[in-house]
């Protein structure tokens, strides 16, 4: 642990302590504590040093910071490396050096800020600073490289879990991967393999959440079909406390679903979509679907009534068929 963090870790602890204190635990000198102290003033940090007391800390900044992440953390593996950037040009891109420089599973990297973030089908993901979450995840599954879609939609049961209680029964998931808050989204999910011919080597589970963004953080043409939590519910969230909970629904998620198969998460996923029962078109490479959605199955497929027939798709960019009125609530129970 950093010296610095563990200044935090002890003013944490205590109410106040004193400048003495701190250097003969951390055995620095007085002058390195004080160095350290104004990095963390300078960090976003309120640390009042009081006379003849010593220090207290009174305030945490909105930042996601290795040791404002850490503090939340209750994972074994997700997290437990982390790299945190002010600006990147993707977390994707940065969570794929480090998968080939092998990087354990769980290695997590975040940005206050993407200049080149991504979304699916080639698409911008739009990245204002410090107002969201840009999480990538280094995975290492025993999967079969056919099998690795699955984690996407996985993943976005992991982010609807966490979402959930800030929301509640407000949350849905759109086939594939994509969150919706009040049928608006809020999360996507890209995805990104390294494999051999039968064997997985990593997979880059990219994520995006809208937590605080203004609604001027978003281009014009965006703003009727995207939110943030803060718009949905006018409650701003803590970024840090957020990224911890979702890398513990994220593990819990992703390690049965690498146990046990998908098949065990498809009903969870079943409880927060949106489409179940929607008249949909579906553009897979040019190929055009339209139908009744009926679910899932149990490889995450999605099961349409169509106009030949029962199809099974397996990707796709979905259209709802009248619009999204009405995809605010998860559609069969809490999912939780």
């Amino acid at each position: 642990m950093e010296t610095a963090d563990r200044i935090l870790s002890l003013l944490r602890r205590e109410p106040v302590v004193s400048g003495e204190a701190l250097s003969a635990t951390l055995g620095v000198s007085r002058a390195a504590v004080w160095k350290h102290v104004e990095a963390l003033r300078a960090a976003g940090y309120v640390i009042e040093a009081r006379r003849a007391r010593g220090y207290v800390l009174t305030g945490s900044p909105d930042r996601l910071l290795p040791a404002e992440i850490a503090r939340h953390l209750t994972t074994e593996r997700f997290g437990r490396r982390l790299e945190c950037f002010e600006t990147i040009d993707s977390t994707n891109v940065q969570a794929a050096r480090l998968a080939r420089e092998d990087a354990p599973e769980g290695t997590l990297v975040l940005a206050e800020r993407q200049t080149h973030g991504r979304g699916r089908l080639g698409r911008t993901w739009v990245s204002p600073a410090r107002v969201n979450l840009y999480a990538s995840f280094v995975l290492r599954p025993r999967l079969s490289p056919a099998d690795a879609p699955q984690l996407a939609l996985a993943a976005a049961v992991a982010v609807a879990r966490a979402l959930a209680p800030l929301a509640p029964g407000r949350v849905a998931i759109k086939w594939p991967n994509d969150c919706l808050l009040d049928g608006r989204k809020v999360a996507g999910i890209l995805t990104e393999m390294d494999a051999e011919v039968d064997r997985i080597r990593a997979v880059v589970l990219g994520i995006g959440v809208n937590l605080n963004a203004p609604a001027r953080a978003f281009p014009v043409d965006l703003r009727p079909t995207a939110t943030s939590v803060l718009l949905a519910t006018g409650t701003p969230v803590d970024r840090p406390r957020f990224a911890a909970g979702l890398c513990a629904t994220l593990e819990a998620v992703y390690d049965r679903v690498v146990r046990d198969g998908f098949a065990v998460v498809a009903p969870e996923w079943e409880s927060y979509s949106c489409l179940t029962g929607r008249r949909v078109t579906i553009d897979c490479s040019g190929r055009r679907s339209e139908g009744t959605v009926r679910g899932i199955d149990p490889t995450g497929r999605l099961v349409l009534d169509g106009t030949a027939g029962e199809e099974r798709i397996m990707a796709g960019d979905v259209s709802i068929v009248n619009g999204y009125q009405g995809l605010g609530t998860q559609g069969k129970g809490s999912g939780t």
